[in-house]
């Protein structure tokens, strides 16, 4: 998502920095396809002029990015303040699929204190996929005051993003962040629940498996026709979607005391048997038989074939 936001980005004319120092391979190769540049986060803030930072991270990296930023942006103001020079001050938009209450906690990391002014933070979600060719996602921003969240929508309007602004009753920082729990809850759950009942169909045999791609071919075709396209597409993402389920279960937990949270910290379970099993095949030559991989996998071919015959 990142890659794919900043080449929107420099088409329209936008330079776009990040430090990609720990980052993965994939994830270097795909930022400099991009033609994202590869600059610290220290020389990003020190030697540019920065305007915007944008936070596209898998969840649980997007505390520590923020407390890196402030840091290091702190430290700019006080030498700018200590040369009587008059700081830069980029906004902060954090993008990530956090609950509203890590979201609320990354805010007061950039609220004033008696040592530093405020640093504008916006709360932001993204839904729907990488934007591409005729396709946009939205980014939903909510914000204290609102008037940065329109700033953002403008910005965007500029160089080639949908952003929408959250200015309903009651809205604020955290309300972007509830939608995107709410809405990835429904649509990411879903795709959980298909995966933990065809692993646990598999797990009872593999008959049991075959006779329900039949079953739901003749029964249920609009749910299977989505299967077979959101399980494959799932499978590279299990590891970002696991962080994202352990979010919306403290999203959940936040209004609720039957125990609803725990529906989601077990979907989360699920991505993360996904996950290591899509990292073992990554590491290992070929697949093993009955590995979560190999099952979903066999369930969308089967699928595919049985929709053909219908």
């Amino acid at each position: 998502m990142g890659a794919a936001i900043s080449a929107r980005l420099i088409d329209s004319g936008c330079t776009v920095l990040t430090p990609l120092s720990g980052r993965s391979e994939a994830s270097r190769a795909r930022a400099k396809a991009a033609g994202v540049q590869d600059v610290s986060l220290e020389d990003i803030i020190n030697g540019h002029d920065v305007d915007w930072i944008l936070s596209i991270l898998p969840p649980n990296l997007a505390q520590s990015f923020a407390e890196d930023v402030t840091r290091v942006l702190y430290a700019k103001i006080a030498d700018d303040a200590a040369k009587s020079a008059i700081p830069r001050i980029p906004v902060f938009v954090d993008c990530n699929a956090v609950n509203p209450k890590t979201a609320q906690f990354i805010a007061r990391l950039f609220e004033p204190t008696s040592e530093h002014p405020s640093i504008p933070f916006i709360d932001a979600s993204i839904i729907g996929g990488p934007p591409g060719e005729n396709y946009d996602p939205t980014i939903y921003a909510s914000s204290d005051p609102s008037s940065l969240s329109e700033a953002f929508r403008d910005f965007g309007r500029s160089h080639g993003l949908k952003i929408t602004t959250l200015t309903g009753e009651g809205t604020g920082v955290g309300s972007a962040s509830a939608l995107k729990m709410s809405y990835a809850g429904i649509t990411k759950g879903l795709i959980g629940i298909f995966t933990t009942m065809v692993l646990s169909a598999h797990a009872s045999s593999p008959g049991t498996m075959h006779a329900l791609v039949d079953e739901l071919t003749h029964s249920q075709e609009t749910i299977v026709r989505r299967m077979t396209r959101s399980l494959p597409d799932m499978l590279p993402k299990a590891y970002r979607f696991e962080g994202e389920m352990e979010e919306i279960a403290g999203f959940v937990g936040e209004s609720d005391d039957t125990g609803m949270a725990d529906i989601y910290n077990g979907i989360a379970k699920t991505y993360a048997k996904v996950a290591k099993s899509v990292e073992s095949q990554d590491t290992e030559s070929g697949e093993e038989d009955g590995s979560a991989v190999s099952v979903l996998k066999d369930f969308v071919e089967r699928a595919i074939e049985s929709l053909a015959e219908k």
